[in-house]
């Protein structure tokens, strides 16, 4: 938990950084005055409203209980097991089964699944599923993972301003504009995979195990979702490729935008690390 605190310090402190260099570079003293604005700016967005930019980008609403009650049900028999207080719940109508956490502390927190997810999985996958994310807020991994998004998604946005507004003869984009494009998405992608270790998908993994004590239920589950996540894969744009890294699964194909910002490890690995557990030897 001490570790992502600081990965977030150090995450917002490199954008900041970045910006202030790149307006030195484009106007001198000026745009170093205005860049330092738009860092300030920028960092406060990100980590106060990071789990909005996450929620939107899924177009995911809030579900009171009576809308969705085997889900509440599960939810809160797992936050009772922790003693940790009951997120916010939201359902996204994407039909690509997925789920993700987000939000800066467990009191402070929301977790997401898709109309695909709740329609797919029996309950003891379900239940894993949902274990794992409350193990991803417990842990603290939705703080640099929230905030890492929303600087990613802004950061992209910034490029295609640049893009569309960089002409000089309302012909096309500038030179600059596209400097921009080329040089942000990249710089976006390393920022996440700087700060998301594929590591925490395994501690979630296993401490979502000693939660349910059913791994073969959390293989069950990533086994029937990566196959339908395969078969329906959400549109490579920046705002859902800055949030990808947050899902259970990666929600895109391998190529493209979504190679760039991969963050998640084999589907393969963690089924076998979670037979393992279960005593299952192939």
């Amino acid at each position: 938990m001490h570790h992502n605190r600081l990965r977030t310090a150090v995450l917002l402190g490199a954008l900041s950084a970045f910006l202030l260099a790149a307006g030195v570079w484009l106007g001198g003293g000026a745009g170093a005055r205005i860049a330092v604005v738009v860092a300030l700016v920028t960092c406060g967005v990100a980590y106060f409203t990071a789990d909005r930019i996450a929620l939107s980008a899924l177009r995911a609403r809030p579900v009171a209980e009576v809308e969705q009650p085997h889900l509440y049900r599960v939810v809160r028999d797992l936050c009772t097991e922790t003693r940790r207080p009951m997120p916010r719940l939201y359902v996204s109508p994407t039909m690509q089964p997925n789920a993700f956490a987000t939000g800066r502390s467990p009191r402070d927190s929301a977790v997401c699944v898709t109309h695909g997810l709740l329609g797919l999985l029996d309950e003891r996958e379900l239940k894993g599923v949902l274990g794992h994310e409350l193990s991803h807020i417990n842990n603290r991994d939705t703080l640099i993972s929230s905030v890492a998004g929303a600087l990613a998604t802004m950061i992209t946005y910034v490029g295609y301003v640049g893009l569309f507004s960089g002409s000089d003869d309302d012909e096309g984009p500038g030179f600059l504009g596209a400097i921009l494009v080329v040089i942000l998405g990249p710089v976006a992608a390393t920022m996440i995979q700087m700060a998301i270790s594929r590591s925490r998908e395994f501690a979630a993994d296993d401490a979502g195990v000693r939660l349910t004590g059913d791994p073969l239920a959390l293989a069950s589950a990533l086994r029937k979702i990566e196959m339908e996540a395969r078969r329906l894969p959400l549109p490579e744009n920046g705002r859902l490729t800055s949030a990808g890294h947050m899902m259970f699964v990666n929600p895109f194909r391998c190529a493209g935008l979504g190679r760039l910002f991969a963050t998640h490890p084999p589907v393969a690995v963690r089924i076998a690390r979670l037979e393992r557990m279960a005593g299952y030897r192939r």
